[in-house]
């Protein structure tokens, strides 16, 4: 019989204060807690980095500084859920984050990049956020250029999930007045 020692957010944090990360075998890699488990997240490729690129250009651009804050893969707090999951990209509310994450009461907007997580993104980040209470997640499929769109969590689950697709326009929640095209996050090879 195995079994799998859980950690708190409180432990990990200690951890990340103490150097745990700093050296060994976890050194250098991107590390999550998610459900009380370190999950290692998948290195990111030139597919993954462009389409972050555009996204944070796109969001730093577009948010009023004084009500969101635009961060990029840094964690935010779940702590009834025992995880610190670190989307690509988040809008929070835009306050001081310096002695505590930001938590699903403050998120606006999380969005994951998909290109090898696809089934991460969907069947275990998806969830998480829902639970959570996140109302606005996207999952940007690198792979097939679409963005799926999950809203409205009742009971650990979105209740409305839609694709959009080249030609679609995408609207963040906390900003309806916002567009964002979605042929603008995929554009074509070779071209500027």
């Amino acid at each position: 019989m195995s079994t799998t020692a859980r950690l708190t957010l409180g432990d990990y944090d200690r951890m990340i204060a103490e150097g745990y990360f700093d050296s060994g075998p976890q050194q250098h890699q991107r590390i999550e807690l998610i459900r009380g488990e370190l999950h290692v997240m998948s290195p990111s490729g030139p597919p993954h980095e462009n389409t972050l690129d555009i996204l944070s250009r796109w969001s730093f651009k577009h948010t009023p500084e004084d009500r969101i804050r635009v961060r990029v893969q840094n964690s935010i707090g779940l702590p009834f859920l025992e995880s610190a999951p670190e989307p690509d990209l988040a809008w929070v509310v835009e306050r001081d984050y310096s002695l505590r994450r930001p938590e699903a009461r403050d998120v606006l907007l999380a969005i994951e990049i998909a290109d090898s997580s696809l089934s991460y993104d969907r069947g275990t980040k998806a969830p998480l956020y829902a639970e959570a209470g996140i109302a606005d997640y996207w999952i940007v499929h690198v792979r097939s250029k679409c963005i799926e769109v999950f809203r409205t969590p009742q009971n650990g689950a979105y209740t409305e999930i839609r694709i959009y697709r080249r030609n679609d326009v995408v609207r963040p929640l906390c900003m309806p007045e916002l567009s964002l095209r979605v042929a603008d996050v995929f554009p074509k090879r070779g071209s500027k």
